[in-house]
């Protein structure tokens, strides 16, 4: 397919599809996406997009599926042009022309009860521990975890609340006795250390300003696996899927 140019001009028709996103709330990621599937279709097509026709987009999907470009590329480009047309163009005719494409889901990997202990006990640290216990005793995507602040763990109400998780969302997450008290463990030694601040990270990073980064997650978890014996492929959204309460043993960590 043809190749883009990383420096091309901002176009009037890119400008006004940037600003139609911003106005519907798309996040920057989001944004960047759509305005690459765009340039790669207007450069596919050797013109401006908003003179494609049914035949064109046909044309486009099929040279997809010709070079054998993947069903979540595919499918992202489809949505990118959906919002050009619909939303930009006012051109809904041409949205009937594009087809999404279907690939098998596969299960996700999951952890019995026993490894997820495991892991978990595995852990590089009583920080690391916690972080990862909210992943799977909460349900937590990763950069949900990573910016959790202190003051988002309700106690009172035994509550995590989330802030602009997924699609900028916010919403609350259970939050277990068990897992309360490994929180709790893991605020008096970051208090020990100095590290915790009074409103500020749950999990501060490798400045207590700044919080932990998913990679270090990643990270983390990858060494607990190792450490625990788990062969599977195991990332902290392994944990989320996993999660069916946390069951951790906090004993070790009691007279910190």
């Amino acid at each position: 397919m043809a190749t883009l140019s990383t420096d091309a001009p901002i176009t009037p028709l890119r400008q006004r599809m940037q600003q139609d996103m911003l106005m519907r709330g798309l996040g920057p990621h989001t944004q960047q996406d759509y305005v690459r599937h765009v340039r790669r279709f207007a450069a596919f097509l050797g013109r401006a997009p908003d003179t494609a026709t049914i035949e064109d987009i046909r044309r486009f999907q099929l040279c997809q599926h010709e070079n054998g470009i993947g069903p979540s590329t595919i499918n992202g480009a489809a949505s990118a042009l959906r919002f050009l047309f619909t939303v930009t163009l006012k051109r809904r005719d041409l949205v009937r022309a594009l087809v999404v494409a279907r690939y098998p889901r596969k299960l996700p990997e999951v952890l019995s009860v026993e490894e997820a202990a495991r892991l978990l006990e595995a852990a590089p640290g009583i920080k690391y521990k916690a972080a990862l216990g909210v992943a799977y005793g909460a349900g937590l995507r990763v950069s949900e975890v990573a910016h959790l602040k202190v003051d988002d763990i309700d106690s009172t109400r035994m509550l995590i609340r989330v802030e602009q998780g997924k699609g900028r969302r916010d919403r609350n997450a259970m939050l277990s006795p068990q897992l309360l008290e490994l929180l709790r463990l893991w605020w008096r030694e970051g208090k020990r250390r100095g590290i915790m601040l009074p409103h500020g990270w749950l999990f501060p990073g490798r400045s207590c300003i700044a919080p932990i980064s998913s990679r270090q997650l990643h990270r983390a978890v990858q060494e607990a696996a190792e450490v625990a014996g788990i062969r599977k492929r195991v990332s902290p959204h392994t944990l989320r899927h996993s999660t069916c309460g946390l069951i951790v043993s906090t004993r070790r960590f009691t007279k910190m």
